[in-house]
């Protein structure tokens, strides 16, 4: 049987085993432990002036940051629709709707121009949308100089999901630290991983320490169980903090490991038409955290699709892009505004496997198995 090369998978090569195993022997597995204290720390080491909060997922994340804004029943958010159903979700937890925004080809993140578009046409039937969230998609940052401009002058505040962004940046600025509040997310495939699991960024300390309170159920401090707000179960537990604490300090290697099979690619397919990739626009700095790729079936002769059953007969797990979230069954009354980009991007878009311990090999053989469709 031909060996399995799966999508994305998680590298444990650091303290994993003995941060879990401390956190069991202290009995420290819930949600209160050093654990969750050091990371948080350490992801405020490398972000500079802001807050983080450890949280369950990357999507109870985003839910708190909505709630943080104000976000409620029959509010409008502004979110873009190529990307994964998380990030929009929450905003139908709170009573609220979304309304998608297309993609740009630069780097297939929100448009700037349709966004102010759509926001002008909110505002003129009475609906100025009360928050955007901009998504930093396979590790690409969006375009922050335009899009935090409009923000800034609509005075509608953004949430930046870089669930799948963490050590990306624009010009040395980080990923998840555009926008009024940041979120990543550490689920299984991520660039590191606590099994599930994300954070919640901000330079608002006190929005912050809030969305703490409200993920431990809104627990007051005293001597019995007090209540005065509704809470959530969101706080991340210490056992998967550990977890992630030993994954945080090996992050720029990880980084640069799947760096270098993006590289590996390019080099790989740099003489095989109609397959293109999206490069880093100038200061863009990309954490590769899958390797992505269109292919345009007027020049190759097969689509995405052929590559995909293809690769999945040698035992080479692929994956489309995402399918816009305006196109999904669960949002078909929602508003979209756009042309055709994000439509274009997932009709020709595929994710090659990204592992950071992919050999330059299984590489090689995945691209030979490409080459012969070629021909």
């Amino acid at each position: 049987m031909l060996k399995h090369i799966p999508l994305s998978v998680p590298v444990f090569d650091g303290n994993e085993n003995d941060f879990v195993f401390h956190a069991i022997e202290s009995k420290q597995i819930s949600t209160a432990g050093n654990y969750i204290n050091d990371f948080e720390d350490q992801i405020k080491n490398r972000l500079g002036k802001y807050n983080v909060a450890l949280k369950n997922s990357g999507t109870s994340a985003i839910h708190l940051a909505l709630k943080m804004i104000g976000v409620g029943s029959g509010d409008e958010v502004l979110c873009q629709s190529f990307t994964f159903c998380a990030s929009a979700n929450p905003v139908i937890y709170l009573g609220a709707k979304p309304v998608f925004i297309d993609s740009e080809p630069t780097t297939w993140n929100i448009c700037p121009e349709i966004l102010e578009e759509a926001i002008l046409d909110r505002i003129k039937k009475g609906k100025k949308p009360k928050a955007i969230i901009v998504v930093d998609l396979f590790g690409m940052p969006a375009r922050y100089e335009e899009i935090l401009g409009i923000s800034q002058k609509y005075e509608i505040p953004v949430i930046e999901d870089a669930a799948e962004a963490l050590g990306s940046s624009i010009e040395g600025k980080a990923c998840g630290t555009f926008g009024d509040y940041g979120v990543f997310s550490f689920n299984g495939n991520k660039i590191i991983t606590t099994g599930s699991g994300g954070a919640l960024i901000s330079a608002n300390f006190e929005a912050i320490e809030k969305s703490k309170y409200l993920a431990v159920q809104a627990r007051e401090v005293y001597k019995y169980y007090v209540h005065k707000e509704i809470g959530y179960n969101y706080r991340m537990n210490n056992m998967s903090a550990g977890i992630g604490l030993a994954q945080f300090l090996n992050l720029d290697k990880k980084i640069a490991l799947r760096r270098q099979v993006f590289e590996n690619y390019q080099n790989l397919l740099k003489d095989f038409d109609g397959f293109t990739t999206i490069l880093e626009p100038d200061g863009y700095f990309s954490n590769r955290w899958l390797s992505t790729f269109l292919v345009n079936q007027s020049v190759t002769g097969f689509s995405n699709e052929d590559v995909r059953q293809t690769l999945l007969k040698e035992n080479i797990e692929t994956r489309y892009l995402w399918n816009p979230l305006h196109l999904q069954p669960v949002f078909k009354e929602s508003t979209f505004y756009g042309g055709g980009c994000s439509e274009d991007l997932f009709q020709k878009g595929i994710c090659l496997p990204s592992s950071e311990n992919l050999s330059i090999e299984d590489q090689e053989r995945i691209i030979g198995v490409i080459k012969r469709m070629y021909s």
